[in-house]
């Protein structure tokens, strides 16, 4: 991985693109940029974070999280789970993030209503789906997203903030755009028909290597991992290709 300092200016680098993003055409005034940070060191983010003011990071595991949690500066942290979240994991880190972005199953939204509801607290949820309609991937398939958010509504420890998507990987950036528009469409949609508790805010699309496309298609969070931190070792590599 690259150096502290490095990985600072790239990040100042991304800001800075995305603000140009966002007034040459972006549907955003502002995009939020999250540092999708598995395999970097707490003590590194740390100092990242001092370098630059990231407020917002995203893990994929459960495991990573919590070997990191306590060496993380929590002060003006927002700290999101980006990865496929098994049930019952979900007690191991409600309590420790600000997001679920990968709300993806009846189950696992029952899981969190209950695990919330024992500390006290609202969870902030993104509803993953799967634009593609991917065999191998998770998430909500478009046509079924207003059922399952009905089948969610009640459930009040639960607070849906938005959708997620991650495209299928493209060899054209126009093939990339499509998957994006449809995904805002989906959005915007559900933003005017849906529940008091459903508060479309977030659309998270887009990642190091599809930001640019995903912000011109109306995405308002991106993930930039490698980009930013330089590429993992190869065991990483190999399980963030089944995560992103």
């Amino acid at each position: 991985m690259i150096s502290a300092i490095e990985s600072a200016n790239k990040l100042k680098e991304y800001e800075k693109h995305i603000e140009e993003l966002c007034a040459k055409g972006g549907y955003w005034d502002r995009v939020k940029l999250l540092g999708a940070t598995k395999t970097v060191e707490a003590e590194r983010i740390n100092e990242i974070r001092k370098l630059t003011g990231l407020s917002c990071i995203g893990e994929n595991r459960v495991q990573e999280l919590l070997e990191k949690y306590d060496a993380l500066n929590k002060e003006g942290l927002e700290l999101h789970f980006i990865g496929k979240l098994q049930s019952n994991k979900v007690k191991y880190i409600i309590d420790k993030v600000t997001m679920i972005e990968s709300l993806d199953s009846l189950s696992l939204a029952k899981e969190i209503q209950r695990q919330a509801k024992k500390r006290g607290i609202v969870m902030d949820v993104l509803i993953e789906v799967n634009i593609g309609r991917e065999k191998e991937k998770s998430g909500v398939l478009p046509e079924d997203i207003y059922a399952f958010i009905d089948s969610i509504k009640d459930l009040d420890a639960i607070r849906v903030k938005g959708i997620m998507t991650i495209a299928p990987r493209c060899d054209k950036k126009e093939e990339r755009i499509k998957f994006f528009e449809e995904t805002y469409k989906i959005f915007i949609d559900i933003s005017s028909k849906m529940p008091h508790n459903i508060s479309m805010s977030v659309l998270s699309m887009g990642m190091t290597e599809s930001y640019e496309e995903a912000i011109l298609s109306g995405a308002n969070l991106v993930r930039i991992g490698s980009g930013i931190f330089g590429k993992r070792d190869t065991a990483a590599k190999s399980e963030e290709n089944n995560n992103k």
